[in-house]
């Protein structure tokens, strides 16, 4: 079965989207131990950023070397720059300084959850996006219902009224609505681009702005990587390289990926 025949088959679409799901939902508790590993605090800004640039760079290397593998062409085309810089630029750089540093200060089923209101977020922007997408009674009551259980999980667990928003669940709150954001930019890119051209060269675009912000503050290799982290980020990257691939060729012929994105909560919690 062709890859197009495949993901717009409904069979070929729930595999996909369960596949992705739950390699996005793994990612949860791999970054939190691979801090523990490396020794990484909240307050270290500068390792939580180049970390992250050092998972994606090498997930867009992956990409480039698998595609070129299977006879694609991967070399750079001149007039694509601005675009894939665009799609990286809130795909990858600025959604994962969010991430990693909201990460930091939250748990992994925190972090899972509330990074699940980018499925909300794609549903908000779309309305505007697209004349066809408009916002209707039921994704209103759908988007508030999910919000509200956002709210709901940052209530502290003693049964108490106060209600507790720190600095990871704003951070991650913005991510999630920049990841919304990119999302729909790689949309639209892959109308025209390569998916796995597009996916490759803009996660390694976005991760040279996390290595060199990164390496400003602590340095290029501010770590002392034992074989569990090397294992955990070359985890980490892979499941960037073959989700990203996964979810973007999906947008690209089936627009209803919002419900299955609304699933990886509960594969961080497993």
């Amino acid at each position: 079965m062709k890859t197009e025949k495949f993901f717009t088959h409904p069979i070929g679409v729930f595999i996909a989207a369960i596949v992705a799901t739950f390699l996005w939902g793994s990612a949860f508790p791999f970054i939190k131990l691979s801090y523990a590993e490396l020794g990484i605090q909240p307050q270290e800004v500068g390792e939580q950023i180049l970390f992250a640039g050092y998972r994606f760079f090498l997930s867009g290397v992956m990409l480039l070397f698998f595609f070129k593998a299977l006879g694609k062409d991967m070399n750079f085309k001149k007039g694509t720059g601005k675009q894939l810089v665009q799609i990286g630029l809130f795909q990858t750089f600025l959604q994962y300084i969010c991430f990693y540093i909201g990460m930091s200060y939250s748990s992994g089923i925190e972090g899972a959850i509330i990074s699940g209101t980018s499925s909300f977020f794609q549903i908000i922007l779309a309305h505007f996006l697209y004349k066809d997408d408009a916002l209707n009674m039921r994704k209103i009551i759908g988007v508030s219902i999910g919000f509200c259980g956002v709210v709901l999980v940052n209530v502290p667990s003693d049964g108490s009224l106060s209600f507790h928003f720190g600095i990871g669940s704003l951070l991650l709150l913005s991510a999630a609505m920049l990841y919304s954001y990119g999302n729909i930019l790689a949309k639209e890119g892959s109308k025209t681009l390569d998916v796995g051209y597009m996916t490759a060269y803009q996660m390694i675009f976005g991760s040279i702005g996390l290595l060199c912000i990164g390496a400003l503050q602590v340095g290029i290799m501010p770590f002392t990587f034992s074989v569990h982290a090397i294992l955990m980020l070359i985890y980490l990257s892979f499941l960037s390289a073959a989700g990203f691939c996964i979810c973007i060729t999906y947008l690209g012929g089936n627009y209803h990926y919002r419900i299955f994105f609304s699933k990886k909560p509960l594969t961080a919690i497993c």
